[in-house]
């Protein structure tokens, strides 16, 4: 079973456990739609090539860990969508939750899927309990405070803003959790796989903010300008386009570099770079700015 396949299965079968009767129509299918069709699914794909690298003597443990992984991360983007923070009509090409089910749902949704996560770990990596507690860690810590997706959130509150700290806390969090989880779901050390992680989600978060400079709402998915609008920290508007683009090439690099060695390395840098020129597109896009 390919690595999509193995995500939207356990996906599947996640989301069908919380629309089990007698659940509320209309937020069981705010979850459908939050969630499918999904994105480029990049966090828990990193998860199983980590896991794989790693020899992947669990599957059914790896399947949960980047499931739940997936489902955090779709949880934040409905909340980060809501008309108290970001106020985004659009997301994936289509109304964001928020619009297509009303505000109460949308925030009930993202909690569902929070909760959804944990439950998805507690079921399926039941089978290795050595791991689960380590795995149910990591993606707590990864989620809240004081270094996970809720700070990185926070920081936008800010009026002064660690740009490192909100970088690697917004975006960094969920690809550090990915990496540490697909070690530890595959019985490893997770410690060596940190960098690997932090480094991708701070060069996706970099990328990110050059999206949203220089690209537009059809090519986005989503709207575009909204740091400018929300004052929000932005890489573009502390370095420059010419900046953030070395930054973004820089970390993409290190990330490569920090690959630990392991039986699937070779892989596992494949797939980085195979991320690395799926953003490389920017840098057409900044030659004409």
């Amino acid at each position: 079973m390919s690595l999509h396949d193995r995500i939207e299965t356990t996906l599947v079968a996640s989301v069908k456990r919380g629309q089990m009767q007698p659940a509320p129509p209309r937020l069981a299918a705010a979850l459908d739609y939050a969630l499918f069709p999904g994105g480029a699914r990049v966090r828990p794909q990193i998860c199983l090539s980590v896991a794989h690298a790693c020899g992947d003597d669990a599957p059914q443990v790896a399947n949960a860990a980047a499931a739940s992984i997936e489902l955090i991360h779709c949880a934040s983007l409905i909340h980060d969508d809501l008309p108290c923070f970001d106020d985004a009509a659009i997301r994936r090409g289509k109304p964001s939750v928020h619009v297509a089910f009303g505000e109460e749902l949308a925030v009930l949704a993202g909690d569902a899927l929070i909760i959804m996560a944990f439950e998805t770990l507690a079921k399926d990596a039941a089978t290795a309990p050595d791991r689960l507690a380590g795995l149910v860690m990591s993606l707590a810590r990864m989620t809240g405070m004081p270094r996970g997706i809720c700070a990185g959130q926070g920081w936008e509150s800010e009026k002064r803003v660690d740009l490192s700290a909100y970088h690697q806390a917004k975006t960094g969090s969920l690809f550090e959790a990915a990496t540490q989880m697909g070690a530890l779901a595959a019985g490893a050390d997770p410690e060596p796989w940190a960098d690997l992680g932090a480094l991708i989600g701070e060069a996706y978060q970099v990328a990110d903010d050059l999206r949203d400079t220089l690209l537009d709402e059809t090519e986005l998915g989503k709207p575009a300008g909204q740091d400018a609008v929300c004052d929000r920290p932005n890489a573009v508007a502390e370095l420059g386009v010419k900046g953030a683009m070395r930054k973004l090439e820089d970390t993409l690099s290190g990330a490569i570099a920090s690959i630990p060695s392991c039986p699937g390395e070779a892989e596992l840098c494949a797939l980085v770079q195979a991320q690395a020129k799926r953003l490389s597109p920017l840098g057409h896009a900044a030659a004409n700015v």
